[in-house]
């Protein structure tokens, strides 16, 4: 596939260097040349120094040959006209990233895409999302719904008091027998392992798994949690983020907000109905403490740095808040703020290459997720009506070392596979797949 990623920092470099592993042909537009001298040192990636806005940079990047244009700048202003002028110039798919949610409501989507936009993300409200989940699963770590919720992945770290400690996972399926779940990946100690019947569990272990409905209070008994529901929360920074979880949140739980910038206070204060906001500086723990840190359930940093949001999570992780989320932009941080104990961890690099990576697999994915903490993504094919898949049980696919089939959604019904389930036509299947293997299983549902 032809992509060509219009950025101006950090998230078309991540975008850039995550997707050269899936051995498309990428060309990075972007006016900071300095980035692209650095981007040119670390990959062997076609990059042009300008402006995406400029019909010669966009011809000159091979725009009229162009399978997917990603205008992914911090301006949405850009990112929007980039599109335009992209899709203007025979470019054949374009996707926007932008801030403002709004633009996202159906008779602006339908104005966006007549005028040759055809997807945008807003990484922010994408964020609310994952965090206003997360608060009502408390078990986990990462939370993600497929088919509308009809499977869901959890990622659970297995605590000291977790039954499961020292047996493997075919022991654990036995000693919960009536638990519907099944493993499809273990992160310990950076590293990602594909399970067998016979992989042992240890205390720390990172459990990707997938579920059925309603499995949350055993899930939580074999992470050795206790499940506690979440009644009080406090958000740091009132940037977007902060701004859109404290409005979805405050319906139903009680929201301290807490933001140094007293300009972005009284916007806060203009949107929220319910919600306490505080002007002060969040590095101040007695101030946290004043406004109610020691009788919050869960604790939200999502300021504009990284650096704060793990300090004052560790703070109230330490303070005794049962529940942490951090927003980490960079992505270095990500492994090291779960191993110091931050409960989640959000980042927008992460949350944009998930909504885009289903636009660049091949076979028709209809959902995605890349994953916190490891290069791997979970996600969801429609099986084509003669797939490679369908001819086979799952014990004779020869899936990959890399890869493993995760769920199956047959209509409304929802099945864990085993080695003998047997696939069919417009079947939707989860996988679990590192970059390097993706292209390889995606050719079997096709």
């Amino acid at each position: 596939m032809n992509i060509i990623i219009a950025g101006d920092g950090e998230v078309g470099f991540y975008l850039a260097k995550s997707l050269t592993e899936l051995n498309h042909n990428i060309t990075v537009v972007d006016p900071n040349s300095e980035l692209l001298k650095r981007l040119e040192s670390e990959t062997d990636l076609l990059t042009i120094a300008g402006s995406s806005t400029s019909p010669q940079v966009l011809e000159e990047a091979g725009v009229g040959s162009c399978d997917l244009f990603l205008a992914v700048l911090h301006d949405e202003s850009i990112n929007l006209m980039s599109c335009v002028m992209a899709k203007k110039l025979k470019a054949k798919k374009t996707v926007a990233r932008i801030s403002n949610a709004e633009l996202l409501l159906p008779r602006n989507r339908d104005m966006f895409l007549e005028l040759g936009v055809d997807e945008m993300v807003c990484p922010e409200r994408i964020a609310t999302k994952e965090i206003t989940n997360l608060l009502k699963n408390s078990v986990a770590t990462e939370f993600f719904d497929f088919s509308g919720g009809l499977l869901t992945m959890y990622l659970v770290r297995l605590e000291s008091d977790s039954p499961v400690l020292g047996h493997s996972v075919a022991e654990l399926l036995q000693m919960y027998s009536t638990l519907s779940v099944r493993i499809v990946a273990v992160l310990r100690n950076g590293m990602t392992i594909i399970p067998h019947a016979d992989t042992v569990l240890m205390q720390g272990d990172l459990v990707y798994l997938i579920s059925r409905p309603n499995q949350a209070d055993k899930i939580c008994r074999v992470a050795g949690k206790s499940e506690a529901e979440v009644k009080r929360a406090m958000i740091v920074g009132a940037g977007r983020i902060g701004r859109f979880a404290a409005q979805t949140l405050e319906e139903t739980l009680r929201i301290t907000l807490i933001e140094e910038s007293r300009p972005r206070c009284e916007e806060a204060a203009s949107l929220l109905k319910e919600t306490l906001i505080i002007n002060g500086d969040a590095t101040d723990i007695e101030l946290l403490k004043n406004e109610g840190l020691l009788r919050t359930d869960a604790f939200i940093a999502v300021t504009d740095s990284s650096e704060t949001n793990v300090l004052t999570c560790l703070h109230a992780k330490r303070l005794g808040v049962r529940r942490t989320i951090a927003l980490v932009e960079n992505t270095g941080f990500i492994s090291l703020s779960q191993d110091i104990g931050i409960d989640t961890i959000i980042n927008k690099k992460l949350i944009t290459a998930s909504y885009i990576s289903r636009f660049i697999v091949k076979g028709e994915a209809v959902s995605s997720k890349w994953l916190s903490g490891t290069n791997a993504e979970l996600i969801e094919f429609n099986v084509g009506k003669w797939a490679t898949a369908t001819r086979h049980t799952i014990r004779d696919l020869n899936l990959p070392q890399g890869a493993a089939i995760g769920g199956i959604i047959r209509g409304r019904e929802t099945i864990l596979p085993t080695r003998d389930t047997q696939i069919k036509a417009k079947d939707r299947v989860i996988i679990f797949a590192l970059p390097k293997v993706m292209d390889q299983v995606a050719k079997l549902f096709e």
